[in-house]
């Protein structure tokens, strides 16, 4: 084996997309935020994406997108959403791509460089890397409050789809036969009429939940820079010839996650939500992935939460609950960065009311 080189990080511009999208795919700790695609979906909402590619002199050693937004009164601030890109046991390669990131925030004059691995809290290697780079804990958010979810529900795919659905618990397999027997069939959106039947099952179950949903545009906008490049898909349940049922999922590297869904309430007696997780599983277990992300719960397991419905459903699919060591920041501007907290704690604060008021679970079911 060819001994490791020096480390070098260089921005990736457009010649270097599909070098970018290999290098987080294959950093050993890939995800579909730090994407190439993903950021253009963010350069549409207001951020813009700076990209990094970080190299030795044998190939890559993993990449990052820090996507940074001017906030009037405030300035800027650099979030890596689940970045960066790159195995944490390679040292080398994460300082170099946050100290990276560091000099372009202070370029910017940014107040506050925010991070969010998708590491699991057992890996504390990460977290005592993280504080000898300058970083310190960010925002203690419970529930679905932070920008990424911290406890999410995965599950380990066997090599086939047989062995993974002995995995599932005897209820979720009855439903997803019950399904089939119904005559629910389920199908990839192939195009953007699908892509508007999907996004009137998001509407419907967004007004019977009471919960807000991106306009239309963000959905085109994630169809046309990721679902269409190939790393995602929409799967449709349908029911007596109508979709009742619809779920967008992302691939990157050797997993599948579960960002968005909406049912058609009306035909839930027939569980097409299961079927439509089914389909997406099998194509998971096809393209030769290792873990099926269904993404966020509240991390409290008391059947008294009143998020326990949703990790009810996805525990049914044999997923099991992992927690991330949460959110980590840089803070350039500590004056600056105060007032950017007390803002951030008041939405949250509104956030909690809201949920209170209306007691609902569902809310954070779809809302990705």
């Amino acid at each position: 084996m060819s001994q490791r080189t020096s480390v070098t990080v260089e921005p990736a511009g457009p010649q270097d997309r599909e070098a970018y999208d290999r290098a987080v795919a294959g950093c050993g700790k890939p995800h579909f935020m730090q994407l190439w695609g993903w950021g253009e979906v963010k350069r549409a909402t207001g951020w813009e994406p700076l990209r990094f590619l970080a190299r030795d002199g044998n190939g890559a050693r993993g990449a990052m997108t820090v996507l940074a937004r001017r906030l009037p009164g405030l300035g800027t601030v650099f979030y890596a959403p689940t970045g960066p890109a790159v195995d944490y046991a390679d040292r080398e390669a994460v300082r170099a791509l946050l100290g990276a990131a560091a000099e372009e925030a202070r370029r910017h004059r940014a107040f506050v460089l925010r991070v969010d691995p998708d590491v699991p809290v057992e890996r504390r290697e990460a977290v005592e890397l993280l504080a000898g780079l300058g970083f310190r804990r960010g925002t203690e958010a419970t529930a679905f409050e932070a920008l990424q979810p911290r406890f999410v529900m995965r599950l380990q795919l066997a090599p086939t789809p047989g062995e993974t659905l002995a995995r599932f618990e005897s209820k979720t397999r009855y439903n997803i036969r019950y399904a089939a027997r119904q005559g629910v069939t389920t199908r990839v959106a192939a195009s953007e009429a699908d892509l508007a039947a999907f996004y009137r099952l998001l509407q419907m179950t967004a007004a019977r939940q009471r919960f807000a949903i991106r306009a239309f545009s963000y959905y085109e906008a994630l169809w046309r820079h990721l679902l269409v490049p190939g790393h995602g898909r929409i799967f449709l349940a349908e029911y007596q010839g109508r979709p009742v049922a619809g779920i967008m999922v992302f691939r990157c590297g050797d997993t599948v996650w579960y960002l968005y869904g909406g049912t058609d309430y009306e035909a839930r007696k027939v569980m097409p939500s299961h079927a439509a997780q089914w389909a997406a599983i099998q194509w998971a277990i096809a393209e030769g992935c290792r873990i099926y992300d269904f993404r966020g719960v509240s991390g409290n397991v008391d059947p008294a939460d009143p998020h326990y419905g949703l990790y009810r459903f996805k525990k049914g699919f044999g997923a099991e609950l992992v927690e991330y060591i949460g959110e980590f920041e840089r803070v350039y501007a500590p004056l600056r960065y105060r007032a950017f907290q007390a803002a951030f704690a008041a939405r949250r604060r509104l956030l909690r009311a809201l949920r209170a008021r209306r007691g609902s679970a569902a809310a954070p079911a779809a809302a990705g």
